[in-house]
């Protein structure tokens, strides 16, 4: 079978990156351009910078192949961006402001007004609005700019944006952008609250849709000026952290994927929606159905660079000599863990008396303990096993870490080699326009790099030692004494 291609754009809060990966699972090529940054950077963007970084990758990227492949052959695009950015767009939808940024925290008092509102009308919908939540941020600018709001067409999501100026669409987004401003999964609507109970109208919403479903084809003079076909559909698209997971490989019900960065996130899926009554773990809705919990721990990987500054390849390699360690660590490295337990007060600890590669492997240990409770709190919430654990992030690269955490975890522990959320919107993009599934998909078009699997001798020393951190967390007060997971 002739191979076909498929282009996947994320664009993150510092840049644009562009990867073309084949239908044989190669990444072919990837490009990205940064963005001009300012002082104010957290809080708006130009969109048009986006376009022009985005444009020009995409050009870059097309030069460089197009000696090696048919460019008629790229099959699909889509687009993955921050999941909370939002952009007002005019009747003729061009920008009136510049994008909102996920990470603004201006509309605090908007998210209150939002979850009042759906509160009253029975928390159909996301409900648990915050700054960073897109509906909030449609009444701040309303608030803040109502001059404008007799010319506004729509309010749309950072990815939209994109995938109109691919496709000329601006009126259809996805459901994992959609969910944080308001958008209900279940029924797959917009809750009449939004307009009924809040100062919104509903023309100013996107026709939703799941993401990787067509929603149209490239512009034909954007496809003649890069050399590509007409034809070349493009796909709706999906939250940052969405991509991610599916590059990562964890899209069927049963697998979970870690990403050990700052922070440790697990996003998995299942066939039940998960309720915690916390609301530290909460719901997208997967492609085909399913659900796509996830939640994020305060404990990652930033007591590396903070306790181990510099090169960390020989503390590696001497901390695989001394696992398991008899020590206990939790290297929650700020005051506070909001999961996979709340306890806002909380602070780490580390054993006393050790240093260099001990102390190394026993905070490795200490986030591996962390991991472990997620899911036995994740099995407990949902009454589905873990069954497939996969890792990305920075942590992932360790293979000692790698070892402790399957061992740890009693599970194979997969990590694939191409993780970046472009290539989750490549092969999101492939999901409904070469294959029939987003399952289908990720299966042909991920690539395994390691599998590590737990070894006896490890994981029953490793499971007492799990056993024994979860009874010092009892002990400080941060656990139940009667719960375990």
């Amino acid at each position: 079978m002739d191979t076909v291609y498929f282009i996947g754009i994320d664009i993150g809060t510092q840049g644009a990156r562009v990867v073309l990966l084949g239908s044989n699972g190669d990444l072919l090529a990837q490009k990205e351009e940064g963005f001009p940054l300012s002082r104010q950077s957290r809080e708006e963007q130009s969109p048009q910078d986006w376009w022009q970084s985005c444009h020009q990758s995409l050009r870059a990227l097309l030069n460089e192949v197009k000696q090696h492949i048919d460019l008629q052959k790229i099959k699909a695009i889509t687009v993955t961006s921050t999941s909370g950015t939002i952009l007002a767009l005019d009747k003729n939808d061009e920008p009136l402001h510049p994008a909102i940024m996920y990470s603004d925290n201006r509309s605090a008092a908007e998210a209150l007004r939002c979850r009042e509102a759906a509160a009253a009308a029975g928390g159909k919908g996301w409900a648990a609005f915050n700054a960073s939540s897109g509906l909030p941020k449609m009444l701040w600018f309303l608030h803040r700019y109502p001059d404008k709001a007799a010319r506004l067409g729509r309010f749309i999501h950072a990815a939209d944006y994109l995938l109109g100026k691919l496709s000329g669409r601006y009126d259809v987004t996805d459901h994992t952008n959609a969910l944080k401003s308001g958008y209900d999964i279940h029924s797959y609507s917009w809750p009449s609250y939004i307009w009924e109970r809040l100062p919104l109208k509903k023309e100013w919403l996107q026709q939703v849709v799941a993401p990787g479903q067509p929603i149209g084809h490239l512009r034909p003079l954007l496809a003649d000026s890069l050399g590509i076909s007409r034809g070349t559909v493009v796909a709706a698209g999906i939250t940052d952290g969405c991509a991610s997971q599916v590059a990562a490989g964890a899209v069927r019900p049963g697998d979970w994927n870690t990403t050990i960065g700052t922070t440790l996130v697990i996003k998995g899926v299942t066939t039940r929606e998960i309720e915690d009554p916390s609301g530290a773990l909460y719901c997208h809705r997967h492609p085909e159905g399913y659900w796509m919990p996830g939640g994020a721990s305060n404990t990652g990987a930033d007591w590396i660079n903070k306790l181990f500054p510099g090169n960390i390849d020989e503390l590696n390699k001497a901390a695989a000599t001394l696992i398991p360690t008899s020590h206990l660590a939790w290297p929650l490295m700020q005051e506070g863990e909001r999961f996979p337990f709340s306890a806002p007060s909380a602070r780490g600890f580390f054993p006393e008396g050790i240093s260099g590669a001990g102390l190394f492997a026993s905070c490795m240990e200490g986030v591996a303990y962390i991991e472990r409770y997620a899911y036995e709190r994740v099995a407990r919430l949902c009454g589905e096993p873990v069954q497939r654990v996969y890792t990305a992030g920075g942590g992932s690269n360790s293979d000692t870490w790698l070892t402790i955490r399957s061992n740890t975890l009693n599970l194979p522990v997969r990590k694939m080699k191409h993780v970046s959320g472009a290539v989750g919107a490549a092969i999101l993009a492939a999901s409904k326009t070469h294959f029939s599934s987003i399952m289908e998909a990720t299966a042909s078009l991920t690539q395994p790099e390691k599998e590590i699997l737990p070894r006896p001798e490890l994981s029953g020393p490793y499971n007492d030692n799990y056993h024994r951190f979860i009874n010092t967390l009892k002990e400080m007060g941060l656990l139940p004494a009667c719960q375990y997971a």
